[in-house]
């Protein structure tokens, strides 16, 4: 155990014993209303919690991603880490990317490729880029069509990586095909 963990641990022992004590002071005769109390605010935090977590699961069901407006830009609102997600179509197949304005290219998961029907495994890995957990090896494809909302690309470059990738990255040599901007919180792009 590092000292910061043995740290938390006993800032955590030393809270439950303050409480404790409290408790049994102030219900020393009423040891049964104690336990309902502790009970149903323990219900409370369960419910509170549970709450959370079904928002969390769910939110990107309720809310949109992304939208089209009458006049064809695209809005898409912040997520709550900061960044933008966008879902676009990539043959006709929903690819979820994260708008990078560090990344040039577009960079495609392994897990993505696959779902794309590019084999990773037999890929030319010729190309090398800078990541943030360092250099990986980077294989160049091109992808026939690209959609994002009414705005279609063809034959469009992209890259797989060998490295470990939670989802794709759309980067400048995309993004620079639109006007971007970002207010309050919501980014907007039209051609």
């Amino acid at each position: 155990m590092d000292n910061g963990s043995l740290m938390n641990l006993l800032y955590l022992t030393l809270l439950l014993a303050a409480v404790g004590g409290w408790v049994l002071v102030e219900y020393r005769r009423r040891m049964g209303h104690a336990l309902r109390t502790a009970l149903a605010w323990g219900m409370i935090f369960v419910g509170f919690v549970a709450a959370y977590g079904l928002w969390t699961d769910l939110r990107g069901q309720i809310l949109p991603r992304q939208m089209v407006s009458e006049t064809g830009e695209v809005t898409v609102p912040r997520a709550p880490d900061g960044h933008y997600y966008l879902t676009l179509q990539i043959n006709g197949r929903d690819v979820d990317f994260m708008a990078d304005t560090g990344a040039t290219n577009i960079v495609l998961s392994r897990r993505d490729a696959e779902s794309l029907g590019i084999d990773p495994d037999s890929l030319p890995y010729m190309g090398t880029a800078m990541t943030a957990n360092g250099v990986v090896r980077t294989a160049r494809i091109r992808l026939p069509d690209v959609a994002l909302g009414p705005f279609t690309d063809y034959d469009m470059p992209a890259y797989v990586t060998e490295g470990r990738m939670d989802i794709s990255l759309l980067g400048m040599d995309y993004l620079g095909q639109f006007r971007v901007a970002i207010d309050r919180g919501t980014m907007v792009l039209s051609r």
